[in-house]
């Protein structure tokens, strides 16, 4: 039986050019796999017909925008994650539902082996490859740009020399990766740190300086997933396509910056995350008055270490799956809604409500009505402070000496 191969397929031309590139160079015969994670652009079935025009003997096509919002965009939403504290791990999370459907492929059709589009250069080819060695060990990976030398400039001679069914042009001076939780710029002129990003870079954002009248919007969340929009039920898919719609509006979710890849290169990227950036924003104010104080200290380094494991490709793994089920624990009082005005590239919160608040008025309060017992304090800080007194006195007592 003649081996087969799936491949990662976006139906662009380097990943069209791979199918029969792939096949030549191996033998096989190629399975396309085509994931809709929010993308946009073409439609499915016209991906699926583009893979087979171009030598494909099987076409996989999955859309996987909910599943994609519901199982990866509200666990990164829970954990409040931002690698490097700016990146929320727009690529980094859809990689794995990629990869459970290249393996789902592989097993349907038969295939030994998984290609992917990805340099030796970047972060995907490690998050691809990990997570298919992990649900697949049985099967092996190829990567055509990385192990077969298929460049760009060949790959438009492949195309124009096989008359296959994809536009060929020059290379695009961006690379660009999307999907509904946001949108990736890199290379180019932006690979001199000191070039500001043009205008003509950004696509689900508008430009901040000249912002429409300010939008204030309330959303509603249960056990950390918004669920309703101004008093709208939402999905998650929908929750984050509104506010892709209204805060790229305001231009709100632009990050321009310089990040430490997993192969030991710095980066400089350019993101447009605007429905992520105020779903998060947002995320965080309520958990502010719903999670107790140590509880959030302690949440805030295990996102942290969180966002670390996903961009670095580790989405199955152990230790990434006991931490899913720490912040899964953290969010089942973060319940209530929350009031933000998005206006001129901010997300601002103005307001926040909660049957699970642990904010008490009476405790907080200066005025007539305040219950706290402020005769409470001065004990409580000669014991808060007894060890540093002690220490202290310790320390003068030898320098005296």
């Amino acid at each position: 039986m003649t081996e087969r191969i799936v491949l990662a397929y976006s139906g662009g031309l380097d990943t069209s050019v791979a199918i029969g590139w792939i096949g030549e160079a191996t033998g096989a015969e190629v399975i396309a796999v085509a994931v809709d994670v929010g993308q946009g652009g073409e439609s499915l079935e016209d991906i699926r017909q583009r893979a087979l025009g171009c030598g494909a003997v099987e076409a996989y096509v999955a859309d996987a925008r909910d599943e994609f919002a519901n199982e990866y965009a509200m666990p990164t939403l829970k954990a409040n994650a931002l690698y490097q504290g700016h990146y929320p791990l727009v690529s980094a999370i859809s990689r794995p539902v990629i990869v459970k459907h290249l393996v789902k492929a592989a097993r349907e059709f038969g295939a030994t082996t998984v290609a992917h589009g990805c340099t030796g250069k970047g972060n995907d080819q490690v998050r691809f490859e990990v997570g298919i060695q992990t649900l697949g060990p049985d099967l092996k990976c190829i990567a055509p740009v990385r192990d077969l030398a298929l460049t760009r400039d060949k790959a438009i001679v492949y195309a124009e020399s096989h008359n296959l069914p994809i536009e060929t042009t020059k290379k695009n001076p961006y690379s660009i990766d999307q999907n509904v939780w946001g949108r990736a710029v890199e290379t180019g002129y932006l690979e001199d740190i000191w070039n500001a990003p043009t205008k003509d870079i950004y696509d689900y954002t508008a430009t901040p300086e000249f912002p429409p009248a300010p939008d204030e919007v309330i959303i509603s969340f249960h056990q950390g997933v918004p669920v309703a929009i101004d008093g709208v039920k939402v999905t998650p898919l929908q929750a984050i396509q509104e506010l892709n719609r209204r805060a790229g509006a305001q231009g709100v979710g632009r990050i321009d910056v310089v990040e430490d890849r997993l192969v030991g290169i710095k980066s400089r990227e350019i993101y447009e995350a605007p429905g992520a950036m105020a779903l998060i924003t947002a995320h965080k104010h309520l958990e502010d008055i719903t999670i107790e104080r140590e509880q959030a200290r302690f949440k805030a380094t295990v996102g942290q270490r969180w966002a670390e494991l996903v961009y670095d490709g580790q989405w199955f793994s152990p230790l990434k799956r006991s931490l899913d089920a720490f912040i899964e624990d953290t969010q089942q009082h973060v319940s209530g809604d929350i009031r933000m005005t998005l206006h001129g590239g901010q997300a601002i919160v103005n307001g926040r409500r909660s049957e699970t608040s642990l904010y008490d008025f009476d405790l907080a309060t200066y005025d007539t009505g305040d219950t706290f017992d402020q005769s409470q304090a001065k004990g409580f800080i000669e014991l808060w402070g007894m060890s540093s007194k002690v220490a202290s006195q310790r320390d003068q007592r030898v320098q005296g000496l």
